[in-house]
């Protein structure tokens, strides 16, 4: 009977290590860490791919999880987690930032709902663009991919490892590009915007009497949307090749 405990007591020992890495990793992954999924999903979710996980982290079950190490080891897992799933976020706020910069030359920054994934106030066209995304990462099979990834940042960085500084640094440091990614892809209707304005404010200077700018809060709206039809279909590529991209960055940084 001890000798089934004490077996029973280390296998619960090696769980917890990737159980903490992957409930990390789903708090900060997109679409599962949005608050439209209830944390029990994201737990039993953990338990099970923990599961799936133990062959990869058995020597994990050497450290006391109640001792310091134990408590340092952790950390490390929940911050290794975040890491991961942070970088896969970064494809999604890609496409979250071009529908606010959208709005805003439309003039539809001032129709904001309550948006239940996120939990706050949101555009309709960034609501938009973040369906078309969800639709995007499950035809790819993105939950699986986020499970590979899993699995080899256990081999990578293995439980007690330490935490590789030059690893997380690297996935820091690109976010940088969230912000001009989602500028290039919003440079078409910024433009058209700007054109238009010039436009009407050209023509109210050669005919004031007209009162052109009565019209062109309608006509930038409608360019607007004319270029958001053309954009829209070019982000499902956009949105694969920022995953690809992501994917890349992490292989580098368990590479290292």
């Amino acid at each position: 009977m001890n000798a089934l405990f004490d077996q029973l007591l280390t296998t619960l020992i090696a769980l917890w290590w990737p159980f903490c890495r992957t409930l990390a990793m789903f708090s900060m992954a997109p679409i599962l860490g949005d608050n439209m999924v209830p944390v029990t999903i994201r737990v039993l979710l953990s338990a099970v791919l923990a599961f799936v996980m133990l062959p990869i982290t058995q020597g994990g079950a050497l450290i006391d999880p109640l001792s310091l190490h134990g408590v340092v080891a952790t950390l490390e897992q929940v911050l290794i987690g975040f890491a991961i799933g942070l970088a896969f976020h970064l494809a999604m706020s890609v496409v979250t930032v071009l529908g606010h910069l959208i709005s805003s030359q439309m003039g539809l920054m001032m129709a904001m709902l309550n948006d239940p994934m996120s939990g706050a106030s949101s555009d309709v066209v960034s609501g938009l663009l973040y369906m078309l995304c969800i639709l995007v990462f499950f035809a790819i099979d993105g939950h699986l991919v986020l499970a590979g990834v899993l699995g080899e940042s256990f081999r990578a960085w293995p439980v007690g490892s330490g935490i590789q500084l030059l690893a997380l640094n690297l996935v820091a440091l690109n976010v940088a590009w969230v912000l001009s990614a989602a500028v290039l892809l919003a440079l078409p209707v910024v433009f058209s915007a700007l054109v238009v304005q010039m436009g009407f404010g050209f023509l109210n200077r050669v005919a004031p009497s007209f009162n052109l700018f009565s019209l062109g809060f309608s006509l930038v709206t409608l360019f607007g949307l004319l270029m958001l039809a053309q954009i829209v279909r070019l982000v499902p590529d956009h949105y694969i090749r920022l995953t690809h991209k992501v994917l890349q960055m992490l292989r580098q940084a368990m590479g290292s």
